[in-house]
Formats: C-alpha cells, structure tokens, sequence
C-alpha cells in the first residue's frame, strides 16, 4: 500500500462530491462556489466555465 497524499489545492483544483444516498452531485470551484445537479455534464460545464455563472461563496 502507498502513502497517503495531501489533498490538492490551488486555483486549477475542482471537485465534485456525490451526496450519499442521492443522484445529487456538487460541484465545488476553486473559488469557493458551490453548484448541485443530476447531470455530471452540467456540472463540469459549469466548472469550466468559471468565472462565467458564478460567483465566490454562493452556494
């Protein structure tokens, strides 16, 4: 087995997080931005698109 690794961060790094026990997925933008959707397509189109359609800390 390997070494953990840290978790990444900086200003290229997104995520999406699935909600246990629902089709729900949440994107979360380097910028802090938060967005929910069922399509993972919608949701990294909204990734990349940043800074369009979001802004820092909206949820």
């Amino acid at each position: 087995m390997s070494a953990r690794v840290a978790m990444l961060s900086g200003d290229a790094v997104v995520r999406i997080h699935w909600k246990l026990g629902t089709d729900v997925l949440v994107g979360v933008c380097h910028c802090g931005a938060e967005h929910e959707s069922e399509d993972p397509v919608e949701l990294w189109e909204w990734l990349l698109a940043h800074p369009d359609g979001h802004e820092a800390g909206e949820r």
